[in-house]
């Protein structure tokens, strides 16, 4: 019985990471787009591929920061709960 629930609590915590990278994504998309494209055309210019390229860069950079900081968090959160668990 804990297993199953240690199984579709997981499951659930995978879904979350999910929705929250997709969020993460159409926010970063929406934010870059509305900075880097001043005039939407049937292409885009050298400067707003940079621009666009830059600023999804440093939201994917703030993005691995964020999910290194909190896997350590959840990590050491275990640990203090259930030192013989990593064991």
């Amino acid at each position: 019985m804990a297993a199953r629930k240690e199984a579709m609590m997981n499951a659930v915590r995978q879904e979350m990471a999910l929705q929250n990278a997709q969020e993460l994504m159409n926010k970063a998309n929406e934010s870059c787009y509305a900075k880097c494209v001043t005039r939407p055309g049937d292409s885009l210019s050298s400067t707003e591929q940079t621009c666009l390229s830059r600023c999804l860069d440093r939201y994917l950079d703030a993005f691995t920061i964020v999910s290194r900081t909190y896997t350590t968090r959840i990590g050491k959160e275990r640990e203090a709960r259930d030192p013989a668990a990593l064991s």
